[in-house]
């Protein structure tokens, strides 16, 4: 700490017209980094310089889901006011879309990779990489592109795409939101579906679209109750009530299905694209969109904005803590000599648990290790049993049946079902993880009284759609000629061995034995369609179980990546804290020891510095502790 005799003045953010949660956690933030930067806590105004940039560019993503053709993308294109996302009656969006704000506008094609790789496209050539039927065409006119170009590529080493970008200049989006056009979800068990949820799972809101034709399926509903819980904010919108006149009947039954935690919203996509076109504000109004453009802005976006506006105050206010004790212990050897070496001795014994705290000896990083690998234990064990009851009904399926009819059905109900079970497990990951980190945040918190950061878990890789069926099985019956040349060799062979036997014995069996040769042909034609139907039953459940052995590694191996990613994210931050807390003591201690060197008068000019410094810390305090409050309020307006 700098013996200095200025102070630093933080100055109180104007309150804006509205609930700004963001300007004034940028106002708080800003004066902190001013008050570290002047007392040489670099260390401190680094951490909330990075802060300062998060809610800078804040990113709330709102995906977008439902079944097939039920005006998903409609509502994205009505909603930014332009045609990003391909519309068509027959062919269904085929991977995900991202529109976000962006100037000049642009697209970029997300590829499959760790980090995934981006090319920028241009807007005109999105619908072909987005949609189903031309995707392939998508592909091959890259291939053609990169051949030309000398460079290679469209081959089979081409990565898998993820998914699009759309980057448009409207205010709308200019807040930060993300709008994610997904994929139809096509029942609860599809692959779509779980990859829905997934995504879910990852944002901060979910609109769930079904049109006013029907009330909710029981599909629609399983889904829905999956995805409140995975993702705080859901909300149902009801589309195409310009076409159905009985919409609002439909409206009321959805409501009563989902009760009063998520709020169905009726909207007319083409009434407000004719209200743009027109400028027809009473228009726009009956479409229902003002209502949900609302719901994005203040209960979405201000939640975000809330979330990030406690985070920030919560941060400043450690921020105080550690500068003021540093003043404190100072002011406290200089205020009275006597108890100087008190002072020291008590900073000393602090020194002594801080530098416990930063030990791997720690409760709290004992606590990390061990749960990680308790963890990682669990949720391997929890993979394994769950690909072993999906192998286990994949085995009885696969008896009921002979593969050449049932293994198209079965590889699709294989591949979803397999899907599910990944994102259970995840889910399980997931909410351990959350549990595991606010264990060694209590444990910290209880050693140091430092406020906590909340842990993001990665998003897991999608492998519902990364992993493939290789089933290598004959799927080809008997044809009448094999049929024929089977039943053939077994009649002969049968009515030769009674020829014989009549030959041996001197009696002519041979009327006999052409009878009995024909009921031999026909078993024997019937063992061989039974051995091939074993055979093609043995090779599907290789082709299972090379399957959900390949799942089972590439989930394993992201799993522990995750895990591992979790671990250092924890112990860095905490191992962070706990340096900010060795050299805030240490600060204190030197202060402290210096004090008792002082002169009256030194110590009478000190006091006064240290008493303003105090003060305008206290100012900052102040004006975190209303930010908090602020954003507490804002957040429980937006639940």
């Amino acid at each position: 700490m700098r013996d200095h005799g200025c102070v630093v003045t933080p100055k109180a953010p104007a309150a804006p017209s509205r609930l700004d949660v963001r300007a004034r956690a940028r106002a708080v933030l800003d004066a902190a980094v001013q008050a570290c930067d002047a007392y040489g806590r670099t260390d401190l105004s680094g951490h909330l310089a990075t802060t300062r940039r998060e809610i800078a560019d804040p990113s709330v993503h709102v995906v977008v889901v439902g079944e097939f053709k039920q005006g998903k993308s409609s509502l994205v294109n009505a909603l930014v006011g332009a045609d990003v996302c391909p519309v068509d009656d027959d062919i269904a969006t085929a991977v995900p879309t991202y529109v976000r704000y962006g100037d000049p506008p642009q697209a970029e094609l997300i590829f499959e990779g760790d980090p995934p790789e981006r090319r920028p496209v241009a807007l005109a050539e999105v619908r072909r990489w987005a949609v189903e039927g031309n995707l392939r065409e998508g592909a091959a006119a890259r291939g053609r592109e990169l051949a030309g170009s000398g460079t290679g590529g469209g081959g089979a080493d081409e990565p898998r795409l993820m998914g699009v970008e759309i980057r448009i200049q409207r205010q709308f989006l200019a807040g930060g939101l993300v709008l994610v056009d997904t994929p139809g979800v096509g029942g609860l068990g599809s692959t779509h579906a779980t990859s829905s949820l997934s995504a879910a799972s990852m944002a901060d809101a979910l609109l769930f679209v079904t049109d006013a034709g029907q009330e909710l399926t029981r599909s629609e509903k399983d889904f829905l109750n999956r995805a409140r819980e995975l993702c705080p904010t859901v909300a149902c919108v009801l589309t195409k009530t310009d076409f159905y006149p009985a919409w609002r009947q439909i409206r009321d039954l959805t409501t009563a299905h989902l009760g009063t935690g998520i709020p169905v919203i009726p909207v007319a996509s083409p009434l407000r694209a004719q209200a743009a076109r027109t400028n027809d504000a009473e228009l726009n109004q009956e479409s229902g969109f003002p209502d949900l453009v609302r719901h994005l802005r203040e209960l979405v976006g201000g939640g975000a904005a809330a979330r990030l506006a406690a985070r920030a105050a919560n941060e400043v206010l450690a921020v105080c803590e550690q500068i003021e004790s540093q003043f404190q212990a100072e002011r406290a050897a200089l205020a009275d000599p006597a108890r100087a070496q008190r002072v020291v001795s008590d900073l000393t014994a602090v020194k002594q648990r801080v530098e416990t705290l930063r030990s791997a000896a720690a409760r709290w990083s004992t606590t990390l290790s061990d749960g990680v690998a308790d963890l990682t234990s669990d949720v391997d064990h929890d993979l394994r049993e769950r690909i072993r009851e999906v192998l286990a009904e994949a085995d009885r399926a696969i008896e009921q049946g002979d593969p050449v009819d049932t293994w198209s059905e079965l590889e699709r109900w294989l591949e979803a079902r397999v899907a599910h079970e990944m994102l259970a497990n995840y889910t399980l990951l997931r909410d351990r993880a959350t549990a595991l980190s606010e264990e060694v945040g209590r444990h910290f918190e209880e050693a140091s009284g430092e406020v906590l950061r909340q842990l993001a878990v990665a998003n897991p890789t999608p492998l519902a759609t990364s992993v493939h069926t290789e089933h290598r099985i004959d799927l080809k019956k008997m044809g009448l000629g094999q049929q024929a040349m089977t039943a053939l060799k077994a009649t002969y062979g049968g009515a030769l061995m009674f020829i014989m036997l009549g030959v041996l014995v001197g009696v002519s069996l041979t009327p006999v034995a052409l009878g009995i040769g024909l009921l031999m042909g026909r078993k024997g034609l019937k063992d061989e369609k039974q051995r091939q139907v074993q055979a093609r039953q043995a090779q599907a459940k290789n082709a299972a179980r090379r399957y959900c052995d390949e799942v089972s590694f590439v989930m394993g191996k992201d799993s522990r990546d995750t895990l591992r990613r979790i671990q250092r994210q924890l112990r860095d931050h905490y191992t962070g804290l706990a340096e900010q807390l060795n050299r805030s003591n240490n600060e204190a201690l030197r202060a402290a020891t210096e004090a008792s060197q002082r002169t009256e008068a030194e110590r009478r000019q000190r006091l006064a510095d240290l008493d303003a410094e105090i003060e305008r810390v206290g100012q900052l305090r102040g004006h975190a502790e209303a930010l908090l409050a602020a954003a507490e309020a804002a957040g429980g307006g937006a639940r």
